[in-house]
């Protein structure tokens, strides 16, 4: 594969003249560790942030000269002012390594490696910068084009470390909890699935309560998580609640005995993130329920995104407690669902704040089931449910709703909040 497949064409560059300070704001917006200078078009140099920070060290002859005002470290600091003003001719690397479109990738990263930098300039054959090739896109084309979209562990296990954190888990208990009570009592409930627990705090609610809960996750570091917020709990109810890492695929059937629960729970849309196989799923929720056994999904109702939000799901700004001076901005957003396999991708962005620079913390992808109300009502009455109730319910990312208090409207309901019984 050659350059031309990987490369950006749009490059930012800077000229002979450009000031450090203005190629620095170029540098920490773009989040990119160096850019090239051209005279016109043609590629004269290049500059890192290693050059930059080079300028505050002193010379071979300064510290020849003053070997012990040299050796200040926290002096040099003081230098910033005057390297800010010097010009990029004069802070930039002239030795320069380039390469062309039609240069082997990894060719072009065998270079990187060998002259230690990130980025290289792509010229054509009159030396005129046509883009840029770094090191995470040669890994994107070999490597991560190849694999399969994240909807498995490593999503929330990405998700675990900052999204679940900043979570108003009380809010979204104040609302949902007695809404399942009454469902729970109305059905004679007992015992307790939760597929796709999170980090337990449905679970943990529940177990306090007397309930038998059983939570599952394929992400190890969420149930890590809701093992060290079950510790939290009186004595008394921890035996109640239970959590296993399990892939969602296979845990109803594989786990656990026929008619092993009253009541199986998939809320926050965990049913959609089984792209492929979420009927099968349902199959086989249907057989760990008892008889007289009830069904609740949480399910993100994709025709209000598409339709009324362009595709926007959230976006929204949070603190988590334990890192003070950071904020983090979580921005959601679906493409357009592939009708003839009913599955649509969702993008999770996640971009983080300190010292009063946002950058971003990471991005994935993860391919979703495209659940539709009238296909999951054709699957639960096949697998012996006889009532099936929708309703609808809001959340803005932040703040939570009751859930089976609303009728569902297509395009004014954030959720599909569905009630199945046998």
């Amino acid at each position: 594969m050659k350059v031309v497949a990987a490369m950006s064409k749009h490059v930012d560059f800077v000229s002979e003249n450009t000031t450090v300070e203005k190629l620095s704001v170029l540098i920490f917006g773009r989040g990119i560790n160096g850019v090239p200078v051209c005279k016109n078009k043609k590629v004269v140099g290049f500059i890192t942030e290693r050059d930059i920070l080079a300028k505050f060290y002193p010379t071979i002859a300064e510290y020849v000269e003053d070997p012990f005002s040299s050796s200040d470290f926290e002096g040099m600091e003081t230098k910033v002012e005057h390297i800010l003003e010097m010009k990029a001719d004069q802070i930039m690397s002239k030795k320069l390594t380039t390469v062309t479109p039609q240069t082997p990738l990894l060719r072009a990263h065998s270079l990187m490696s060998v002259e230690g930098v990130g980025r290289l300039p792509v010229v054509d054959d009159k030396g005129n910068l046509v883009g840029i090739i770094s090191k995470g896109d040669i890994f994107r084309v070999l490597v991560g084009d190849k694999l399969l979209f994240s909807e498995n562990q490593d999503y929330t296990d990405w998700l675990s470390k900052t999204y679940y954190a900043a979570v108003d888990v009380e809010n979204r208990l104040k609302y949902e909890i007695p809404d399942l009570l009454k469902v729970f009592s109305e059905n004679k409930v007992k015992k307790i699935l939760d597929v796709g627990c999170g980090t337990g705090d449905h679970v943990i609610d529940l177990a306090k309560r007397g309930f038998n809960v059983v939570g599952i996750d394929r992400s190890e570091a969420m149930i890590d998580e809701a093992n060290k917020r079950k510790k939290n709990i009186p004595e008394a109810a921890k035996n109640n609640g239970k959590f296993i890492r399990a892939d969602m695929d296979d845990a109803c059937c594989s786990k656990f005995k026929k008619n092993s629960f009253d009541a199986v729970l998939f809320m926050g849309n965990t049913i959609s993130h089984n792209p492929h196989k979420y009927k099968d799923a349902i199959k086989d929720a249907a057989r760990v329920l008892t008889d007289k056994g009830v069904i609740v999904f949480q399910i993100t109702n994709f025709e209000k995104v598409l339709k009324t939000q362009k595709r926007l799901l959230s976006f929204n700004f949070s603190k988590i407690k334990d890192e003070p001076g950071k904020e983090y901005a979580f921005l959601e957003f679906y493409d357009e669902p592939n009708e003839k396999e009913k599955t649509i991708l969702k993008s999770f962005a996640i971009l983080v704040s300190s010292s009063g620079r946002w950058k971003s913390s990471g991005v994935r992808n993860s391919l979703m089931a495209y659940v539709a109300a009238e296909d999951l009502k054709e699957t639960l009455l096949r697998n012996g449910f006889t009532k099936v109730e929708f309703y609808g319910s809001s959340f803005d990312g932040k703040n939570w709703d009751y859930l089976f208090r609303k009728p569902f409207d297509k395009l004014q309901s954030d959720w599909l909040t569905v009630i199945a019984r046998k």
